[in-house]
């Protein structure tokens, strides 16, 4: 591989350049580091999306409806699907294309299917790396569909610009859908499949948490049967609960920090193409807020923190395992840990009191 000519034919938006630098970046190839960094002064032109939710909310067809919508304002964009990789035999089915064949052949879309490789947070370890590689491409848009394990997927949150949370009535009981996870890190949420029962008893209730969250929960909501100043308990004027499945009135703007976003709960049915305006116009709205506030050079800024300490981590460990005494040393004490007469704790201290003193032990 030559790494000048691969860049270059990739800053110039050639698929099969891209395909190559992705399969050099994904596999840790020699000059994988080089290539990233010469496409670093070319990033920041694209707005990175990140999908989560659980397995079977309709992600891949929420996401292909997005890219259908962009691509009719004549967006370039790019898919990023990861699907999980089998503990068993390592192997992963990269279906989502399948998924997504109305939109497979456009020139202006490209689609990679990434497996999860072991990664616990909802991503391929590399897919920061390749969002890099898409957005120097010249790509407008970059969608990042996770894995969709559930409510710990939080890496999304901090590679996109963007966090759609999408959730179905047929999440589980209100308590597990809103449990803490991804639902701290969303932007937005989706309650796709809508059109089934529960669709806005799901909705309610996430509009409600996200109102705690904010103490503002029940602000806007009437009494019981919207009687007001009734007398509850022999005490006059105090409100009663909120009735069941009542709908629950969102806070106006007046009331809410200018410097601060309000998450949108949106209902879609993405199957039948219903409430993709709704999303495109929410992603649109956030966006703004990010450039207005100040936010999106805040979370790109702490992306670049979180990528910068990612590479000293993989160098030290690599530095650590191949390049000192380190693996042998404890090779050769661990007939002591094994009897008992040396703690794993002890002994990795005097390994790394070693390390620290310049000693490759």
């Amino acid at each position: 591989m030559d790494p000048e000519l691969l860049l270059t034919e990739l800053l110039a938006g050639r698929t099969a350049a891209l395909a190559r630098a992705i399969s050099v970046v994904e596999n840790g190839r020699p000059g994988f580091e080089r290539l990233l960094a010469g496409v670093h002064p070319s990033l920041g032109r694209a707005r990175r999306v990140g999908i989560t939710g659980p397995p079977g909310a309709g992600k891949s067809t929420l996401v292909e409806r997005l890219v259908a919508a962009y691509r009719g304002a004549g967006l370039r964009v790019a898919v990023v699907a990861i699907d999980p990789t089998s503990p068993f035999t390592g192997g992963a089915l990269l279906g989502d294309r399948i998924r997504m064949e109305s939109i497979a052949l456009d020139q202006g879309v490209y689609i990679r299917s990434m497996a999860s490789r072991g990664s616990l947070g909802g991503l391929a370890t590399t897919t920061r790396e390749v969002c890099d590689l898409l957005d120097a491409a010249g790509f407008d848009r970059i969608l990042v569909e996770t894995v969709g394990v559930g409510q710990s997927e939080l890496d999304v949150a901090r590679m996109a610009d963007t966090t759609v949370l999408v959730l179905v009535p047929e999440s589980g009981d209100g308590i597990q859908t809103l449990k803490s996870g991804v639902m701290e890190a969303a932007d937005l949420f989706v309650v796709n499949k809508s059109d089934r029962p529960g669709g806005d008893k799901l909705r309610q209730e996430i509009e409600v948490t996200l109102g705690i969250r904010r103490g503002n929960a029940f602000r806007n909501v009437p009494a019981h049967h919207g009687q007001r100043g009734s007398r509850a308990g022999g005490r006059r004027g105090r409100a009663t609960a909120p009735a069941v499945g009542a709908t629950l009135a969102s806070p106006s703007a007046s009331e809410a920090p200018p410097d601060t976003w309000e998450p949108a709960v949106l209902l879609a049915t993405a199957l039948k193409g219903e409430g993709t305006a709704e999303l495109v116009a929410a992603l649109e709205r956030h966006h703004e807020w990010l450039e207005r506030s100040g936010m999106l050079t805040h979370r790109r800024r702490g992306r670049l923190l979180d990528r910068t300490r990612e590479v000293v981590d993989r160098h030290t460990r690599r530095w650590v395992w191949e390049e000192t005494r380190a693996e042998q040393v404890i090779r050769e004490r661990l007939d002591e840990v094994v009897e008992g007469r040396l703690s794993p704790y002890e002994l990795a201290a005097e390994v790394l009191d070693g390390l620290k003193q310049g000693e490759r032990i």
